[in-house]
């Protein structure tokens, strides 16, 4: 009865590395919430850099600022879906299109 349980046990243990080493080939390729929230603050970075022209609105550009802050916060207190949706926001505000990590 030894032998058969042991073997089982072998047979499980193989799947179930098998069925790891799958899923993680698919984890590797996917981006992580807190890398999106980096990701979309450098894009908000560059929009503001590029709206800061002289005659650019001064409001759009303050308030794209707090709310890159808020959703900094966010980020920094693990609730990386929220500070993600703010970030999408603030750069809509701008006029720009959030970067689409799927593509």
């Amino acid at each position: 009865m030894q032998r058969r349980s042991t073997g089982w046990m072998g047979a499980l243990t193989g799947i179930s590395l098998a069925m790891l080493a799958v899923a993680q080939s698919g984890a590797e390729a996917a981006v992580t919430r807190s890398e999106y929230c980096s990701r979309l603050s450098l894009q908000l970075d560059e929009a503001i850099e590029t709206k800061a022209s002289p005659g650019a609105n001064a409001t759009e550009i303050a308030e794209a600022t707090a709310l890159q802050n808020k959703a900094n916060r966010f980020c920094a207190e693990r609730k990386q879906a929220q500070g993600i949706r703010t970030l999408a926001n603030a750069l809509k505000l701008l006029g720009v299109t959030p970067v689409d990590l799927n593509q």
